[in-house]
């Protein structure tokens, strides 16, 4: 009767769910700015030593589109190559690797030189979860969601963590194949059809309905104009802009929480 009780604390879409899978930057912990500081002061930096011959191709990386469009729940080389190919730079094995290094070596010195949080309404819904006998599992593409989890605090919220490092030693495909968050719930021991992945890009939840899962909640940080929509065109069956939503106690209905 726990349980069933912890259950009621939930949204009606989550009461059913036997397992979660988050994401880990921009979903659990406020990491995604940092990636993407990181991305645009090493591809501006790229576009300026290597002009492409469209002067229109020249334009600075965005932070919001461009991030989202192309490197957010990429790994960083498969995030680097796509955005090179976009700004008509053929995105050979030996430039992606440069791009991306230097997007490493930002991004590390950054997250060294300050502290990353975890969202509190994110704590509170896993905390949720777990009072509810639901396993979560966190993943990433990052080779840095150990550290980021540990910094912030909450590794020890989640059951299960497949991260970039064992993606690459089981040679798992990034996103958008599903293939980070099948493994996830294998570990966790629920079939796909069973289990939420709550994602915040929109390869993330392209790859969460890809796998298969019983549903794929997408998560607007940004707040823009066409973000939303663009997560539910990519797979997510609701939109939150935090995961307290997902709270009966906190649900509004606002974005198609409560059915």
């Amino acid at each position: 009767m726990k349980a069933v009780a912890s259950r009621s604390a939930l949204v009606p879409r989550l009461r059913a769910v036997e397992a979660v899978v988050c994401d880990t930057d921009g979903v659990i912990t406020d990491s995604a700015r940092v990636h993407a500081a990181a991305w645009k002061t090493a591809f501006d930096g790229f576009l300026t030593e290597h002009p492409p011959d469209d002067p229109a191709q020249r334009r600075p990386f965005d932070i919001a589109d461009d991030y989202l469009r192309y490197v957010d729940g990429r790994s960083r080389r498969d995030g680097a190559a796509a955005f090179l190919a976009a700004r008509g730079v053929e995105p050979t094995a030996a430039t992606v690797e440069a791009v991306a290094a230097d997007k490493e070596s930002l991004f590390v010195e950054r997250i060294r030189r300050q502290s990353v949080d975890a969202y509190p309404g994110t704590v509170r819904l896993v905390r949720a979860l777990r009072a509810a006998g639901v396993p979560v599992a966190a993943a990433s593409a990052s080779r840095h969601a150990r550290e980021l989890l540990v910094g912030a605090g909450v590794f020890g919220l989640f059951d299960v963590l497949v991260d970039g490092a064992e993606a690459a030693r089981l040679g798992l495909a990034g996103k958008p194949r599903p293939d980070l968050f099948l493994e996830a719930v294998r570990r966790l021991g629920v079939p796909p059809t069973g289990a939420a992945v709550v994602e915040d890009a929109l390869a993330g939840v392209a790859a969460g309905r890809l796998g298969g899962f019983g549903l794929v909640v997408g998560v607007d940080r940004a707040l823009g104009p066409d973000t939303r929509d663009g997560l539910l065109r990519h797979g997510a069956d609701i939109v939150v802009t935090d995961l307290a939503e997902l709270l009966a106690d906190a649900a509004t209905g606002t974005d198609g929480v409560r059915p």
